[in-house]
């Protein structure tokens, strides 16, 4: 029945109409990617991200401002290492599964250290009588694995400043895994029966054009500059800040730029790695690998993954919050941005998945500065005193314990530093781990055995609440190990500063756990999610995004890109 409008009504609906319109969030349309782009940024951590989002205006910023952004993502096991953490971002599985649990450890049987992709098998490209590597170790398959079981035309590329970072995240079947060795150039593994030459093809002309080059114009690591430093200060003011004075480990430096030129080659070779331009030559060959094999323009999906080492060298050589890691996240943001648009030429639509491996703390002396109760364990003497305490209390003519494999991983051992008789081991592994757990530096120690027989925490429990037993049981992988763990205390760092090195990473802590995770694609809406997300959860929510099927033993699940809870 018709109603006449009061004068209210009229006003209101007169007010309404003339009421601008709000925009509405946009739908999250779901990406349909023909090139899938993983990149890793070693040792970047949600408290890095967090310190530099609004400096941004790059790469990081797009990704950033246009993805869904997981600012609190989680390597949610307790062996923050580079090799264990790339294993779970395309495998969906936590290291006990991997294989991958640390960058090294100790064989007892063999009475040596081991690499974590260490393979006698093979021989290097570059070098046949150096240390040789494969993904032989890593019992997972990664997504590029299961792809390629579908669909066997696809291609899977990675590209990374380390081995470590290239070949985890490429997986088994990878048509090239390819890391900067400086003063060759790009290598990689040669199996049998394959050769150098044969193998190194996708990137012998990059290679001969980067040293050229490089000759030519030397990189010497100083403040970025743009066109706009004039106008805005730019972030070389920024950086040039943050310089100050130091003494670590009893050596006084100071925290600025220009780095020092090196005396000798071995020296400048070390620096180079140790610098931006590592991160720089590393997207260059991932561009033009995607234009060479036309990575995203055939009607197969392509996957190339590309881990970004330079945050890790310095994190660990000057620390994550001087002026040298500001320059480098500053031109690591320029530098992905050019990427980004390089990659974006592909035919067919592209996913861009940002992580890390881990995250990581500043040096101890800068914390210390600031008021934090941070300081250093010196392992070698703190391993040598429990030694010394075993030998009395028990009787030893030898040292049982050694940490080969990191201070977080303790093996016991007879007098050839080979594995004990059952029977002895037992006995002096439990003295040991008395001993350890009785530390005033350790929160907690566990027998490793007991680790990998302990039944997992639900499946639902979030990953910034999982215990610390639990951490310690994703990182536990059997003979990989050692027989006992130890969580340190937070912001204790379980190293001696030396003069390439005043900070690490490896621990329980959530400032090594806790990462960023990001997903982008042309026209998605922007979504910044607050709960946390696994890192294995990436591998299975492009599997989903990309028709493809992930093993059924993985622990990660899909993560819906669009709302709700469809994947």
């Amino acid at each position: 029945m018709n109603k006449l409008l009061t004068s209210g009504a009229l006003a209101c609906a007169a007010l309404a109409l003339s009421a601008p319109v709000l925009a509405q969030p946009r739908a999250l349309t779901k990406p349909d990617p023909r090139l899938v782009v993983v990149i890793s940024i070693d040792q970047f951590s949600a408290n890095l991200f967090a310190q530099h989002r609004s400096e941004f205006t790059g790469g990081l910023g797009k990704l950033a401002r246009e993805g869904v952004v997981y600012p609190s993502g989680y390597q949610s096991h307790a062996m923050t290492e580079t090799c264990p953490g790339h294993s779970t971002l395309l495998t969906g599985k936590h290291p006990n599964k991997t294989g991958i649990s640390a960058n090294d450890w100790y064989d007892a049987g063999l009475g040596k250290q081991v690499y974590c992709l260490g393979d006698d098998s093979v021989v290097l490209a570059h070098d046949a009588k150096g240390r040789a590597v494969s993904p032989k170790n890593m019992v997972a398959t990664t997504y590029g694995d299961w792809l390629k079981a579908v669909s066997p035309t696809s291609r899977v590329f990675g590209v990374s400043g380390k081995d470590r970072g290239a070949i985890t995240m490429s997986g088994h079947k990878a048509d090239g895994a390819f890391w900067l060795q400086p003063g060759f150039g790009f290598t990689t593994y040669v199996p049998p029966g394959e050769t150098a030459e044969a193998r190194l093809k996708p990137v012998a002309a990059f290679n001969a054009r980067m040293l050229a080059d490089l000759k030519k114009h030397p990189f010497v690591w100083n403040y970025a500059k743009s066109p706009m430093d004039a106008l805005t200060g730019g972030s070389a003011r920024r950086c040039k800040a943050l310089e100050a004075d130091y003494e670590t480990g009893g050596r006084p430096w100071r925290a600025a730029l220009p780095i020092p030129v090196a005396d000798d080659e071995a020296g400048k070779l070390r620096d180079l790695g140790s610098s931006p331009y590592t991160d720089q030559v590393t997207l260059e060959l991932a561009a033009q690998l995607r234009d060479a094999y036309g990575l995203g323009d055939g009607p197969q999906v392509d996957v190339l993954t590309v881990s970004l080492s330079a945050t890790d060298y310095i994190g660990h050589r000057y620390g994550t919050r001087g002026p040298e890691m500001c320059d480098q996240i500053a031109r690591l943001d320029d530098r992905l941005g050019e990427f980004l648009d390089k990659v974006g030429k592909a035919k067919g639509g592209v996913l861009v998945v940002l992580s890390a491996d881990h995250g990581g703390a500043d040096m101890p002396e800068r914390l210390h500065e600031e008021g934090y109760d941070a300081g250093r364990i010196a392992t070698k003497p703190w391993l040598a005193k429990l030694n010394e305490m075993l030998r009395a209390d028990l009787g030893l003519s030898y040292d049982p314990l050694v940490a080969d494999g990191g201070i977080n991983t303790i093996d016991v051992v007879g007098p050839d530093r080979k594995a004990l008789p059952p029977v002895e081991h037992m006995r002096v592994t439990a003295a040991a781990l008395a001993l350890v757990s009785r530390q005033p530096e350790v929160v907690e120690a566990f027998d490793v055995n007991s680790l990998l027989t302990l039944a997992p925490e639900p499946v639902d429990t979030s990953p910034e609440e999982i215990s610390i037993r639990e951490r310690m049981r994703r990182s536990a992988y059997p003979g990989r190990s050692g027989d006992i763990a130890v969580a340190f205390k937070p912001d204790l760092v379980p190293a001696t500063a030396g003069a390439t090195y005043v900070s690490t990473h490896g621990s329980p802590w959530d400032y090594d756990r806790r990462v960023p995770i990001i997903f982008w694609w042309k026209d998605g809406a922007p979504r910044e999610r607050v709960l946390p997300l696994d890192t294995v959860d990436i591998a299975p929510t492009i599997a989903a995004v990309t028709g493809v099927k992930p093993p059924a033993d993985i622990d990660g699940r899909c993560r819906p890109l669009g709302a709700g809870h469809d994947c």
